[in-house]
């Protein structure tokens, strides 16, 4: 165990959890790129503590105001309403260090989507659960429009995802730059319900009761066809990470994007289909050229496939997602 430095100490007696003469220990989990996360073990028992970085841990210079966790503790709220359990318990939050805190969900009954994705274990029925989950929030929010004065993240949503995705790969590919703009145009103007913004394996346990979704620090009231998307293009790009299991991947894929689809009650659902399928090659030439690349991905061999689907959809987008999956099947498989 590790004993807290004097912010996080704060933290925890400005949020009322730790009293002042009380000591507590912790110890770093491993994360995303954008927060600090650390177990909390105080006297009740464990909690879960995360503070957001200003600077993201990437190569590039990536920044983003701390305050995002803000409107990240709204959507696990807003979530927690609209699907019961999708999102841990919100215990407190601190605006002075950028910190909330949230129930502590251990490993042996919350597993990590993503792990179980990298050994291998591709559950379609699970991918479908995901889907479930993810349009119930999606068609909560939707019936809700008062709720979008409560994510004014417009600015953070374009320096966290638009611009490290979409402008910057559009800087690697300047022939494709045009095109990938037109893309966060599109995204940049659809207003529909409350997006996570953050919707991948990494970021998605297994829990006894179905998918619970973390980090929701990108939450932004805009498209939902980028929660598909960036979901959909995380289990195009496991088929690189474990070969094995494409056709596994490639199931779940349909199943996410046919059981999400099912629920889209806020507008066509080809509609949003139609959007979905225009953005998910940007961002999945985003995650070998743009400011997050995935880090299992390392080798000109293995980025080769993810540019040329990507650079071939960028230039004539499929209207179904469907298609998409086809094209990726047969390009990794001829």
């Amino acid at each position: 165990m590790t004993r807290l430095d004097d912010d996080l100490l704060g933290a925890l007696r400005r949020m009322k959890l730790l009293a002042d003469d009380a000591a507590a220990t912790g110890e770093p989990l491993t994360g995303g790129v954008s927060s600090d996360i650390w177990r909390i073990d105080l006297p009740s028992g464990p909690i879960c503590i995360k503070r957001a970085l200003a600077k993201l841990k990437v190569a590039a210079d990536w920044r983003a105001p701390v305050d995002r966790n803000v409107y990240e503790a709204r959507w696990m709220q807003v979530a927690g309403e609209a699907a019961p359990g999708s999102a841990p318990r919100l215990l407190g939050q601190d605006a002075e260090t950028g910190s909330l805190a949230m129930e502590f969900l251990p490993a042996e009954r919350y597993a990590l989507w993503k792990a179980q994705l990298r050994d291998g274990v591709a559950d379609p029925g699970f991918a479908a659960q995901v889907a479930e989950r993810l349009a119930a929030i999606h068609a909560f929010a939707a019936a809700r429009p008062e709720l979008a004065g409560d994510f004014p993240t417009d600015a953070i949503f374009h320096d966290i995802r638009l611009e490290p995705y979409l402008t910057h790969t559009g800087r690697q590919h300047p022939d494709l730059a045009p095109r990938l703009a037109a893309l966060l145009k599109t995204t940049w103007t659809t207003k529909r319900t409350l997006v996570h913004g953050d919707i991948s394996p990494k970021n998605i346990l297994r829990g006894p009761q179905g998918p619970v979704f973390l980090d929701a620090e990108c939450a932004w009231w805009g498209d939902p066809a980028f929660d598909l998307a960036f979901c959909l293009n995380h289990l195009l790009l496991k088929c690189i990470w474990t070969p094995r299991a494409h056709d596994g991947f490639i199931a779940c894929f349909r199943a996410l994007a046919d059981r999400y689809l099912a629920g889209v009650t806020w507008e066509p659902a080809a509609a949003l289909e139609t959007r979905a399928a225009a953005l998910l090659p940007g961002l999945l030439l985003a995650r070998v050229d743009g400011k997050s690349p995935v880090e299992y991905i390392t080798t000109d061999r293995d980025r080769a496939p993810v540019r040329a689907v990507g650079r071939r959809l960028l230039l004539r987008p499929p209207a179904r997602l469907g298609d998409i999956a086809a094209i990726w099947h047969q390009e990794l498989t001829a």
